[in-house]
């Protein structure tokens, strides 16, 4: 692998962090006056904060970020805790810092969407390159119709229907929370079961959901992949059928789903928005609603920033692991 086109991707994954950062600096700033004592002046209207605590919270935000202080000065300070992924405190839930915050919610969204992504994503590619190989049985080939019709239907609304069936006529799954009402957390057994008897629903709805998106993507690019000369040069030379579907067919197909899968990966970080609000599970999801309910914008930006982030690093990954996927791709002067 060259040495430059490192050198280049480095350029542009500081490119994109310096990108995410600047917006989410001038943003607040287009808003007249002070933006802090705008926020915080909502905040107490609506009930957030207490008034005596204003003028505290306003002079920490002036000191972490150089309010006070000329316009370029304080896009060097805010560059500066940005790459610290330092963004300051709450104004919703002062004094609580916005990157505890997060990484207290982080934990809980990944658990959730790491294991269903993953999940969808290796049922949905097998189940879709089965659909595609003419060798399939023939109910498997007959799955497209259902599989597009879970593909179109959102998260939420599986959620909702989930919930009724299994919360509500049922009772087999909480159809709320994270873990019990008034359970501790802690790393022990008993709690991490709790943990997943709650997320089973949520889990199932993004799994249903994305299967059908996974089941169609793939099947689509198998049928591509099926007319290559490749393939039917293994056809002919007699080659066992197994070894053309994984090795020649599947192997040259999955490449798009690779890279939707990496992008998809990086957006964990911002957590399944809408699920996590519907189930109530205490993610990122969550956290970003709550955020935006309250105006808090630095917890907003926080998220915003640390998704950037992931995204930026899933790509540099995925173009990492390209030639051990596809030998034909190299990095390499020819």
């Amino acid at each position: 692998m060259r040495i430059d086109y490192l050198g280049r991707r480095v350029v542009q994954f500081v490119i994109v962090l310096w990108g995410a950062a600047t917006l989410n600096f001038i943003l607040p700033r287009l808003a007249p006056g002070n933006p802090v004592r705008e926020r915080l002046l909502n905040a107490m209207a609506t009930g957030g904060i207490q008034q005596a605590g204003i003028e505290e919270m306003v002079r920490a935000y002036n000191e972490q970020f150089g309010l006070d202080k000329p316009l370029p000065i304080q896009y060097l300070l805010y560059l500066q805790h940005a790459f610290m992924l330092d963004f300051g405190y709450s104004i919703a839930s002062y004094p609580a810092r916005v990157l505890n915050m997060i990484l207290a919610a982080l934990p809980w969204t990944i658990s959730l969407l790491l294991c269903s992504t993953l999940l969808s994503f290796v049922l949905g590619t097998l189940l879709g390159a089965l659909m595609a190989w003419p060798y399939s049985p023939k109910f498997v080939r007959h799955l497209v119709i259902p599989m597009m019709g879970l593909s179109a239907i959102p998260f939420y609304l599986l959620g909702l229907v989930l919930v009724y069936l299994f919360g509500i006529l049922t009772h087999v799954f909480p159809i709320s929370g994270g873990y019990t009402i008034g359970t501790i957390p802690s790393p022990t057994w008993g709690f991490f079961v709790d943990a997943v008897y709650h997320s089973v629903l949520p889990a199932m709805s993004i799994v249903l959901s994305a299967i059908g998106f996974w089941a169609i993507g793939m099947r689509g690019m198998m049928v591509t992949t099926e007319g290559e000369d490749y393939v039917v040069y293994a056809e002919a030379k007699g080659i066992p059928r197994r070894s053309i579907f994984l090795h020649y067919a599947l192997r040259n197909a999955i490449l798009p789903q690779v890279t939707s899968l990496a992008l998809s990966l990086g957006t964990i970080v911002s957590g399944a928005v809408v699920v996590e609000i519907v189930f109530g599970f205490p993610g990122v999801g969550s956290l970003l609603f709550q955020a935006i309910s309250a105006l808090d914008y630095f917890v907003i930006y926080g998220v915003v920033f640390m998704t950037v982030l992931a995204i930026a690093i899933a790509t540099i990954i995925l173009d990492l692991t390209y030639p051990l996927i596809d030998p034909r791709i190299s990095y390499r002067r020819s």
